[in-house]
């Protein structure tokens, strides 16, 4: 796989380069962007591409509505740099914009799953995206999971390159697949039977892995221990990876009851009443040890109810993550709720590690080492 750093300026110059990046980022009520996170880790290609000389074509999608427009996205990233934004794609618009580009320009086009053809992995759609321009480059490693044809089927009609995004996330993820030890894993997020397979991979290659999120709910529940109201999985742990030795979950959790009444509780005493909102303080201080060792930690997934406000034990642990990385250690966190709860903590985010952009794309590259949009730049 071909990176753009690569290429030279004289690659570089003049040509119309279509970029692939992620900049699907939730809106506030107001329809602002309310989180630059990945706009800031995906200008960087941007940035590159432009300053050499390239003109550069932005494409992406937003939401899930396909009405939903990327020009809050464009207004946003006017605090990097002059993009100019057009609300359309295949379009005479859109044509006219990408025509009349000059060299070291930037143009976005409007959200790619308006045409259904995007998530179909239209060959068609794909062979239309790559008559824009003269190299196909993919930055998008948190889509790059999803067989779409901005993704894998242009690829096909183009010469292609990965990003400096991209090549980042797969250069640090390839470290925690196979990561220095001590090690320490946290994973978090709910669906049992979907994480079951990397519960199993992570606890054959780290030396602890901390269950956490909706998914200590499961593993309460396996033990016998009353739940509540708290979501619970399809699935339960098995014997198998409840009795691992290197498997660790909580031992207390905060719970909340219908009138909003919050107590940190062990796990025994939870009521019916009661909703699992987060793990407790003693489970923060039980993984301490464990983290403060660690030359390698792979977090995915916030403790708690990120959307509820129960952040405080993910900013803990946040907390001791980076003690652990300014004594030494690597640190690769990522999911979109995990690094939204973390950025809100006072820690400053380059004292963490290396912060990816994905979520399910981490998720499934850390089992698999590859994803469709990978294969497609090989």
């Amino acid at each position: 796989m071909r990176c753009i750093d690569e290429l030279s300026a004289a690659d570089l110059k003049g040509k119309r380069v279509l970029l692939r990046s992620d900049f699907n980022v939730p809106l506030s009520a107001s329809g602002e962007v309310g989180d630059i996170f990945r706009l800031t880790q995906g200008w960087q290609s941007v940035k590159y591409l432009s300053e050499r000389g390239a003109k550069v074509i932005i494409i992406s999608h937003i939401g899930r509505d396909p009405a939903e427009s990327l020009k809050p996205v464009a207004e946003a990233l006017k605090k990097f740099g002059s993009v100019s934004f057009v609300a359309d794609i295949f379009g005479d618009a859109a044509e006219g914009a990408r025509a009349s580009m000059r060299d070291g320009e930037i143009l976005l086009l409007e959200n790619l799953r308006s045409d259904s053809r995007e998530t179909e992995n239209d060959a068609g759609m794909g062979r239309e995206l790559a008559a824009f321009a003269d190299m196909y480059v993919d930055d998008a490693f948190a889509a790059a999971h999803r067989a779409h044809a901005s993704i894998v089927s242009v690829a096909g009609f183009l010469p292609h390159y990965a990003g400096l995004l991209m090549r980042d996330e797969i250069t640090q993820l390839d470290k925690a697949r196979a990561p220095e030890h001590p090690s320490f894993a946290i994973l978090g997020g709910a669906k049992f039977e979907t994480k079951a397979p990397l519960i199993q991979a992570l606890l054959s290659t780290y030396d602890n892995v901390f269950i956490t999120g909706a998914l200590a709910n499961d593993v309460f529940k396996a033990k016998g221990y009353p739940v509540g109201r708290s979501l619970i999985s399809k699935e339960l742990p098995s014997k198998e990876i409840l009795e691992n030795p290197r498997f660790l979950a909580p031992i207390d959790a905060t719970v909340e009851n219908s009138g909003k009444e919050v107590k940190v509780k062990k796990p025994d005493t939870v009521e019916d009443d009661d909703k699992i909102v987060d793990i407790g303080p003693d489970s923060v201080q039980e993984i301490a040890p464990a983290l403060s060792q660690a030359k390698f930690i792979l977090w995915n997934g916030p403790t708690g109810l990120y959307e509820a406000g129960y952040v405080s034990y993910t900013h803990a642990i946040a907390a001791l993550i980076a003690h652990a990385v300014e004594d030494g250690a690597q640190a690769v966190i990522g999911g979109g709720d995990t690094i939204a709860a973390i950025l809100e903590s006072d820690i400053p985010p380059e004292k963490l590690g290396f912060l990816s952009t994905g979520g399910g794309a981490m998720l499934e590259y850390l089992l698999k080492g590859t994803l469709p949009g990978i294969d497609a730049l090989k």
